[in-house]
């Protein structure tokens, strides 16, 4: 089906363009999201009588875009999930939990505008990617932790797979002063005999 596109789609097209794609992805997505008309006479008329306020109405969302992004750009947004002991998550970390979060300090992001590339399944740092306008995207860090303080110790650069380590070097240390004061009473148990 041949459409002309209202607005810039990513790996389609600029607005303007007249484009060909699938029939299911014009009727499904393109055209009831308003990103596209079908491309016949009437409506290639219409489009060129309404591409001036068109293109100064995307001019304007970009701008708006842009001074959000300039905020929203490089921000850390903490979500607390339940996890395993080796850091797997019992679930995993959602476009709808990134919005919400990003919403929770008091910026309006919906779940549509956020893209993972991969799901997250455990805890640590993730980068994640926000398109706020088809031209205009940053990039947000989701730290993902079992407890706000874990939060804070990830955030200084320490994993949880180093935490985890360090605690059992730890009490290994502490087992083997145990064994080596045990072993210094039956040393002065054996002398006493």
């Amino acid at each position: 089906m041949q459409v002309i596109l209202l607005e810039r789609v990513a790996k389609l097209g600029q607005m303007g363009e007249v484009v060909s794609v699938k029939d299911g992805y014009a009727r499904n997505y393109l055209l009831p999201q308003g990103k596209a008309l079908r491309a016949n006479d009437m409506n290639i008329k219409s489009f060129e009588a309404r591409k001036a306020q068109l293109e100064a109405e995307n001019l304007e969302t970009r701008k708006e875009a842009e001074v959000v992004g300039e905020k929203l750009d490089g921000q850390q947004f903490v979500v607390i999930r339940s996890a395993s002991d080796s850091g797997a998550l019992y679930g995993s970390v959602t476009t709808r939990d990134v919005a919400d979060a990003a919403t929770a300090n008091g910026f309006t992001v919906n779940r549509g505008q956020v893209v993972l590339d991969r799901p997250i399944k455990d805890l640590g740092l993730h980068p994640v990617t926000v398109v706020l306008h088809p031209e205009v995207a940053v990039k947000v860090s989701i730290n993902v932790a079992r407890s706000a303080e874990e939060a804070e110790l990830q955030a200084s650069g320490k994993s949880i797979q180093e935490l985890a380590a360090e605690e059992e070097a730890a009490a290994e240390f502490e087992i083997a002063g145990l064994f080596e004061d045990l072993g210094a009473a039956q040393d002065d148990e054996d002398e006493r005999d």
